[in-house]
Order: structure tokens, then sequence, then C-alpha cells
């Protein structure tokens, strides 16, 4: 979607919101409807950053980055209303299924019960309890992803307040499910997943679950916090929160895209912003690197934390340890994007049709993914690697011609920068990948007709952001929640009098979620600026 609001004017306006991803245009929308003028400067030709359908191969569309929708909360799309601006889904409640080259394909959930206890009845008699138990944990952490972080050291009655709402919401678990929480919530994913289960598929999916688009290993400290924060901002969409939007990913921005310009905002894509502008310590607009100045008093950025402050604002106006903390932010990704074009339905070894419809994950054990990330250790790519695997054209098929189909994967794990240079990684990345593919789906190369591989590197260079990292920088627990993306700008506020985050850098974090947006928003109404 191309700027559709009538053209914007110098200004001055309200607010300038840099960046038309998913989260700056939910933030547009809330400021519009409170009554500010709000102009939204998008550098592409189309809006969605990221969370865009494009055409990868003649004919051939794909969601270019996350491909499922599956953390934003039901109550934030009916808010918006994006059903009334054209949102739909291709299909709700998809399944999961998990893959082994060695043996029969797991589903994975409560549908697939009856499989798991073929397999291991222990394991069926712990999965339900273990996922109701992780559920009680993430409903009581959700209203933590959905507010506004409180502040360290301070005198504030309102982030005071904050942090006994938060030990309220604890204790409310009760005595057991307290201390379970706080045993866990720091522990890896691998002896977590390893203590319930003993089923290698099993725990390879759950594993899987924890790490996606991160720099860890199911072995890395903190891992349970990942899958916790995942789960969380599930908890607020469904009980089988799955969904592939129709239309791709881009569907979903262009109607956030109409519902900020029904709301009063105005949308301008192809206008890169080159700088910040300040005047007496205090964001005065923005210049556009075709030499315009716009006018706002506030200026809210959903770029990354090193875009924003390093390149956007510039060294000079911050202090030397506020810039030496962004600079050290551990935003590099391990996570890229494939793209197939086939002339033909693939075929997974014992998937079904509903099941090729749905989520397929190559992570056989736990052990897998611990190897496919040691790789990356020395910047390699996986010769193994872990994907989430989906065919979007199963139940869209206007994505692709006639009889035709695309394969989009997300693949763990792919280097930021390789040793030996992209130039010789590349292919052997892709080799692998493919591989990997053809072990599970045999004549699937046969009917490859173009590929697209999307690595970190290539990632930062078509959306902007630093490191190629889905989430702007790691979700650990020196980069989440009050202290994310840094101390001094962890409430959305920078150190610069005018100045907000309001992307995935931001709490709590990435993810197609669009609360850091909302949060964003709401932390400016409240009177900071």
């Amino acid at each position: 979607m191309s700027a559709s609001s009538p053209p914007a004017t110098r200004g001055p306006f309200d607010c300038i919101v840099v960046g038309a991803g998913h989260n700056g245009l939910v933030c547009a929308t809330y400021l519009a409807r409170a009554g500010r003028t709000v102009l939204v400067v998008e550098a592409a030709d189309r809006v969605g950053g990221a969370a865009v359908t494009r055409e990868f191969a003649p004919g051939h569309r794909v969601s270019a980055g996350a491909h499922l929708l599956h953390q934003m909360p039901e109550a934030l799309l009916a808010d918006l209303r994006l059903a009334e601006h054209g949102f739909d889904y291709a299909a709700r409640a998809l399944p999961t299924t998990a893959l082994a080259a060695d043996r029969p394909p797991l589903p994975i959930g409560l549908g697939g019960l009856a499989a798991l206890g073929a397999v291991s009845p222990r394991d069926a008699a712990a999965f339900v309890p273990f996922q109701e138990r992780l559920g009680r944990f993430a409903k009581v952490l959700y209203p933590l992803l959905d507010s506004i972080p409180p502040r360290l050291g301070t005198d504030s009655w309102g982030d005071r307040l904050a942090f006994l709402k938060l030990g309220w919401r604890i204790r409310t678990l009760g005595r057991r499910d307290m201390r379970e929480l706080l045993r866990i919530i720091g522990m890896n994913a691998y002896d977590l997943i390893s203590d319930e289960f003993e089923t290698p598929l099993l725990q390879g999916a759950l594993g899987f679950d924890a790490i996606l688009g991160t720099n860890f290993g199911p072995r890395a400290p903190g891992t349970v916090l990942t899958l916790l924060n995942r789960l969380a901002a599930e908890s607020a969409v469904a009980p089988q929160p799955l969904s592939q939007p129709k239309g791709g990913m881009g569907a979903l921005s262009d109607a956030l895209a109409k519902a900020a310009i029904a709301a009063g905002a105005s949308v301008r894509t192809g206008a890169r912003v080159a700088r910040i502008r300040i005047e007496g310590d205090r964001v005065v607009g923005v210049a556009l690197e075709s030499g315009e100045a716009i006018d706002a008093r506030v200026v809210l950025s959903s770029a990354d934390a090193k875009t924003t402050f390093l390149k956007l604002l510039g060294t000079r106006h911050l202090d030397t340890g506020f810039v030496r903390r962004v600079d050290h932010l551990r935003s590099k990704g391990l996570a890229a994007k494939l793209h197939l074009a086939l002339d033909r339905a693939p075929v997974f070894r014992g998937v079904d049709a509903r099941a090729l419809g749905g989520r397929l994950l190559i992570a056989p054990s736990l052990d897998y993914l611990e190897r496919a990330w040691n790789c990356s250790k020395y910047g390699e790519s996986s010769t193994t690697p872990a994907l989430e695997v989906t065919l979007p054209t199963v139940h869209d098929p206007a994505l692709a011609p006639s009889g035709r189909h695309v394969l989009s994967a997300i693949v763990q794990y792919v280097p930021y920068a390789p040793k030996a240079g992209w130039g010789a990684e590349r292919p052997r990345a892709l080799e692998n990948v493919l591989a990997t593919l053809e072990e599970h789906a045999p004549g699937l190369r046969a009917s490859v007709t173009a590929s697209e591989f999307l690595t970190p590197a290539d990632l930062e260079r078509e959306f902007g952001m630093s490191g190629g990292h889905w989430h702007h920088g790691e979700l650990a627990f020196d980069q989440f929640y009050m202290v994310r993306p840094v101390p001094g700008a962890a409430q959305y506020r920078t150190p610069v009098a005018g100045l907000y985050l309001c992307g995935a850098s931001g709490h709590p974090g990435g993810g197609v979620m669009g609360l850091a947006g909302r949060n964003a928003a709401r932390a400016l109404l409240r009177g900071a600026a």
C-alpha cells in the first residue's frame, strides 16, 4: 500500500511517527484518536516494514518476514476495527506438526494427544497439566506486555504501584504456582522441557518456540523467559492462536494504515528520514533525505534503538554513557527467511492435507537445536538448520498462479556476519536448507522454480533493522521489561525531550503484536510531552 492519505505539508504536526511498520501505525492510530495531528513517514514505497507481502517471483507472493499471526491481541484487532478496513483470515487455529526423518510426524497440541499417547503415555498424561500451568503463568504475565514498564529507583507512587501490582498478580497464582514460576523463569528451556517430557519430537517443538528469532540455543539461560513471553502474548489471542492473514502479512499492514488514516493520521510513503531535528536540546521535527524539513513537537521512532539514536539523532545529542549502552545492545540476528516458488504441492512424509496447511517444524530434538546453534558460534550457518515451514497457498491460492504454490520458512540459525563472507556462505547456507527440506519432502527440489533467501544482513539492508534481528534486540533479562532497550529509554521516552521509541526495541519487543506502539502512545498521552 502506498500513501493514500492527502500529501503531508511541512507541519507543524503534534507528532511525527518514523516508520510505517505495524507498531508505528498502531501508535499513530491511537494518537490521532486522541486528537493529535499525526504524520507517519515511511522510507519504503509501501507501509508495513518487514510485515509486507512481496512478489519474489512472477505471480508468487509471500509474507516477507513473519508469516503467521499469533500475538496481536484480539481486543486490539477489534479496537482498531481492522475487519472494517479489509482485514480477514485465510485460516485460523492452524495445527503444528513436528517432523523427523526417521519416525512419523507428531501433531503438537491438544489435538495430537492420541498420537502422543501412542508414542509415550507418560508424556500424553503430562502434556495437558504442563500446558495449563504455563498458561496460568502466561495470563499473569500478559498485563506486563500491555503496560508501560515502571522505572527503577524512583520515588514515584505510580512506579511503586506498578511493582505492587506485579507482585500481587504473581501472588494470586497461589503458593505452589508462584514458587514454580520463580523457579523456572530464569532457567534454560532444555532443562525444563527435558525434565517434563521424554519424546524427542515433542521436546524439540517446545524448545523451538523458546528460541525462535533469538541468538540462543535451548541450553542458554533465560530461554524459559522467551518461551513465557511468547505464551503471554498468545494468551490474549485465542485458545489456538496460529492464524494466516488472507493476502499475507501485508494485508494486515494495509488495514492498519487504513485504520490510522480513518482516525485522522496522514501516512506518507517514499519519505526517508535523514535525521531527527533538534533545537535547544528538544525535538523540533525531522528532515527527509529529499531535503524537506517537517516540524513537529514530538517524534516517535519505530526504527530500532541503534538506528534511532546513533544514526537519525546522532551521538552529539546524547551523553557518552547512554551512547555506550546503545552501542552495546545485542542485536545481531540469527534467523533467516527462505521463499520457494513450487510448480506443485510438496509431499512431506506422513503429513496429511490438513497438517500441510499448518505449521511444520523441523526441530526433531533439543539436541538437534543445540547442535544447530553451535555452528553459529563459529560464524557458520547450521549444516542441519531448524525450520518453521508454512505453505500459505494451501489456504490462500491467490498467492501463486493456479496449480502452483509458495513455501515460506524461517531458518534458525544463520549468522549475521559469517566468517567466510556472504559470497561464499550464501550458497552453502541455502544448500543446507534445501537438503534439509528434501530429506523430509522427497522431490521438493525438482519442483522449485524460483527461490529467495533473506539472511539477517539482507533483512538489515532491506528493512532497516540493525543486525537483522527480528526483535530489534535480544529478549534477555538485561534487555527486557523495565530495562528494554537500555536504562534511560525504557519507558518509551528518551533522554531527548520530545523523542520517543514506539517499535520493537521498546517493551515488549518483537513479534507482530502492536503492543509497543500502543504503549508508546499511552506514555505520550499521559502528559510527558
